[in-house]
């Protein structure tokens, strides 16, 4: 067996098993803040066309490099809710606020900071891709 790795090193498309070793889908999102190290938990796929669901950090077991496993059984897992992305934070500027300041603030603080989306065609990417 590998040895287990940071919570930091999860990447989208990893495997994820459940607690009895079977595949029960991928990461498609890890949810945390790295620069305090607070991990959240993970967003799961468990399907190509299935809503991504979201599993506490709690419930997330050994972590080695390529495949999750959680300690949950699929059963639980189908019974966790769907994964819905946290509300944006955004700097609201007073009416005061000059042309530039306006201009200037999605540049410093930008609304999303995600360069992707788990969208369907990247899930089947990721699935094809972990083929043999």
């Amino acid at each position: 067996m590998a040895d287990p790795v940071s919570w930091f090193l999860i990447e989208p498309g990893w495997k994820v098993v459940d607690s009895t070793g079977a595949e029960v889908g991928s990461v498609a999102e890890v949810v945390g803040d790295s620069a305090d190290d607070i991990f959240n938990g993970l967003s799961i796929s468990t399907g190509l066309l299935g809503k991504p669901r979201y599993v506490p950090a709690e419930r997330v077991g050994t972590i080695t490099e390529g495949r999750v496993q959680l300690a949950m059984s699929n059963a639980e897992l189908e019974g966790l809710s769907e994964y819905k992305e946290p509300a944006t934070t955004a700097q609201i500027l007073p009416d005061s606020a000059s042309r530039l300041e306006r201009f200037e603030q999605p540049v410093e603080a930008p609304i999303h900071d995600r360069p992707f989306r788990m969208n369907i065609v990247r899930r089947l990417l990721l699935r094809l891709r972990r083929r043999p």
